[in-house]
């Protein structure tokens, strides 16, 4: 197993740990997809896990939602094994947004996003006007409140993100996983919806894990990169630590030049030619 380039500040280390995975094998029957990985996510950071087609990024990403159990290791929550937490306590404290999240047809953007207080409803607390107050906040933060009454399957693209993201930030938890949230849309909403992850992480505070493919928009939004190849972690920092122009050969097969964004100043990634 490749043994990760560990790049991080020094003052990662003194952060709190929120989410992590100590020496998790993951498998679909019996094909191990990830093997004999580490990674520690800390409060506060908004971190991109990239890699090519396959690698196991958004398997990882399940396994941190608890979505898939590890067959070997453990992933952690608040220093507690998510395994072993019960689902509703999950569910107040880390939101999961899959790749192509499906909502029952005709469900309503209202409805949607009301679905985000189900964690924190019982027997004993039923719907209240502080739900209520919650959902109108969240509708009107990610300028969704003129689209409540239209069903989600209505929608654009990049509406229906929104509408998801919308639901998450009502659902009040300050961990937030997204599986290739720009996926299928074209690159105007791209950037709506990275710009909205980007607030929620800046103004609302939110610990932030993404898993993208365009690497010059990880560079631009991820204040940390994870790479990913063939089921490990390769390298962990910040884009300007991992995007190097070796990474990209080793880990995408890729020669490439990587200069200065000229808006952001982050790396950004000029590809010449597929090595293999």
């Amino acid at each position: 197993m490749t043994t990760p380039i560990e790049l991080e500040p020094r003052s990662a280390a003194t952060a709190r740990v929120r989410l992590a995975a100590e020496g998790v094998r993951l498998a679909y029957d019996e094909r191990v997809v990830v093997d004999g990985l580490d990674l520690q996510l800390t409060e506060g950071s908004f971190t991109a896990i990239v890699g090519p087609n396959g690698c196991g990024k958004s398997t990882l990403l399940r396994a941190l939602g608890r979505l898939l159990r590890p067959t070997a290791g453990q992933v952690l929550l608040d220093g507690q094994a998510i395994a072993k937490t019960p689902t509703r306590e999950v569910a107040k404290v880390l939101g999961l947004l899959p790749q192509t999240p499906v909502a029952p047809e005709g469900l309503t953007v209202g409805d949607l996003v009301a679905r985000g207080r189900h964690p924190h409803q019982s027997w004993l607390r039923q719907w209240s006007r502080d739900d209520e107050a919650v959902v109108a906040e969240a509708l009107a933060w990610t300028d969704m409140t003129e689209l409540a009454d239209r069903p989600v399957d209505a929608l654009s693209g990049g509406q229906r993100q929104r509408a998801w993201i919308s639901m998450a930030l009502a659902q009040g938890t300050d961990l937030l996983l997204l599986d290739e949230p720009t996926t299928y849309l074209d690159l105007s909403h791209q950037i709506d919806v990275l710009e909205l992850v980007g607030r929620l992480h800046a103004e609302r505070g939110r610990t932030v894990v993404v898993v993208l493919h365009d690497l010059n928009l990880a560079a631009r939004y991820a204040h940390r990169l994870v790479a990913m190849k063939d089921g490990a972690l390769v390298a962990s920092g910040t884009p300007d630590e991992v995007l190097t122009e070796q990474l990209l050969a080793d880990v995408f097969d890729l020669e490439a030049r990587v200069i200065p964004d000229p808006v952001a100043g982050t790396p950004m990634v000029v590809p010449v030619r597929r090595l293999r």
